[in-house]
């Protein structure tokens, strides 16, 4: 019962500051819509007309993860900046909860929040191209769950980070196109990049999307490398978090900006 106010309330918060700040959130669904349109003409003007469908496709689904992953990763960092900012970084840590189990419900919320913006970013960008997908929510939506497993372990990765040293904003704006690199990359030009988090789950989305398949019709050995790559990052995430926490608690930087 606690786990679920604990969610709602964060949910609640994570609403109220996207609507709060509205103009911003729209910008920022107006950024990536202005990308598709990069790649979209670049597609259009120097592309193969004969692959010219799928590489369209291809671009519509790319960026929308691209944001999805992007604003989910990096999203706990910028939780604890902002604390540290404003100076209730410690009270937070006064919680009977636990600031990972804070963070854990926020990274929620907000992936929810993500997941309407990144289909509201699918349908502009379908409607602009003419090329529609298959969308089928009962096939990519468990992909797509346990995909953000991975994408939170990362999260906390990058939030341990914050917890020592603060300003970490020029590392999360190097890391958005190191994330671009890894949605944009197909496994089949770089087979060992379904070692890296969440690329093999935007994979075999993108490949449902495309190729208009069921969850029967993915093989059982794709499952068994998604799920097990996303434990092993959500658990590496929350041992080094708890680390980095350590540290700072030691060295007594939470108090500190």
């Amino acid at each position: 019962m606690k786990w679920l106010h604990l969610l709602s309330a964060n949910f609640r918060k994570e609403y109220i500051e996207l609507k709060r700040y509205l103009p911003n959130t729209i910008a920022l669904v107006f950024t990536f819509y202005i990308i598709f349109l990069a790649a979209f003409f670049g597609i259009m003007f120097i592309g193969d007309p004969a692959s010219f469908d799928a590489n369209v496709q291809y671009s519509i689904v790319s960026v929308a993860f691209w944001s999805l992953t992007m604003m989910t990763m990096n999203f706990i960092g910028y939780s604890v900046i902002t604390e540290a900012t404003r100076g209730t970084l410690e009270q937070i840590y006064m919680s009977p909860m636990g600031v990972w189990k804070i963070m854990l419900t926020r990274i929620i919320g907000q992936f929810g929040l993500q997941s309407v913006i990144m289909v509201i970013l699918l349908f502009a960008a379908m409607l602009t191209s003419g090329q529609w997908l298959n969308l089928n929510p009962m096939t990519t939506i468990p992909i797509i769950v346990i995909t953000m497993i991975s994408m939170v372990g990362i999260s906390f990765m990058i939030a341990g980070l914050a917890v020592i040293v603060k300003q970490i904003e020029a590392f999360l704006q190097i890391f958005q196109f190191v994330l671009m690199g890894l949605v944009f990359v197909p496994l089949t030009v770089a087979p060992f990049l379904a070692f890296a988090p969440f690329v093999k789950g935007v994979n075999m989305v993108r490949t449902v999307m495309m190729e208009d398949l069921t969850l029967t019709q993915l093989p059982l050995a794709d499952y068994a490398v998604l799920i097990l790559n996303s434990l092993v990052y959500l658990i590496a995430g929350l041992v080094v978090f708890h680390r980095c926490e350590k540290t700072a608690m030691k060295k007594g930087l939470l108090g500190q900006y």
